[in-house]
């Protein structure tokens, strides 16, 4: 089986990782967290030869969905989030989009449900649920490449904030320890910002989740 690559594009206000994932010698390719500049992203994919199958959401933050509907109107792919995240994505003061002077909101295509187990461009990935940082946040492990992309659940060495609306520190914290830290500890880390990191570094050091 091809191996899976992951890829990397640091957009926004809020230097956030956008993720592009793709079988080694392909061309489809999954996006998670279009944080801006949708139509860049299109363009910067398709210049390589990609073609965006689908479009994943770890959470509905303004710096994390801005480059949503342009990017899933170029490329025809579906937009995928949460379920418990529809308030997040309908509600521009709730996403703290309005804040910001840029009010957005956008709705999914399909909602996932925690545990699901999904296929998209010849990839396998495992839905999990970690509400914390927001009501409806996920995570997305993928098992045959043995890496989860974690939205701004978990960072290297901290946690995602927890002060914006629906954010629960006591509930972060047990998504991390009772759902993420199952995980093999060679378990790489992709978060929404900031450096790689693995689950069995952060069991040991993250001061978060002692």
């Amino acid at each position: 089986m091809a191996e899976i690559k992951i890829g990397r594009i640091v957009l926004g206000m809020a230097q956030t990782n956008c993720y592009f994932l793709y079988l080694e010698g392909g061309k489809d390719c999954i996006v998670v967290d279009p944080a801006d500049q949708g139509g860049n992203i299109y363009k910067a994919l398709t210049k390589n030869g990609f073609e965006v199958k689908a479009i994943l959401l770890t959470h509905g933050h303004f710096d994390h969905i801005w480059g949503t509907k342009e990017l899933r109107e170029l490329s025809g792919a579906k937009l995928y989030a949460l379920e418990g995240e529809k308030k997040l994505l309908s509600n521009a003061r709730v996403n703290v989009s309005a804040q910001t002077g840029r009010p957005y909101t956008v709705e999914a295509d399909e909602y996932f449900q925690d545990g699901d187990e999904r296929t998209f461009a010849g990839m396998r990935f495992r839905v999990i649920a970690t509400p914390g940082h927001t009501e409806g946040s996920c995570c997305y492990y993928f098992p045959d490449a043995g890496f989860l992309v974690s939205g701004d659940t978990l960072f290297q060495e901290s946690v995602g904030r927890t002060d914006l609306p629906t954010g629960s520190m006591s509930q972060l914290i047990r998504s991390i320890r009772e759902k993420l830290f199952l995980l093999p500890e060679e378990t790489k880390v992709y978060p929404g910002h900031g450096d790689s990191t693995t689950i069995g570094l952060e069991k040991q050091y993250n001061p978060f989740c002692q």
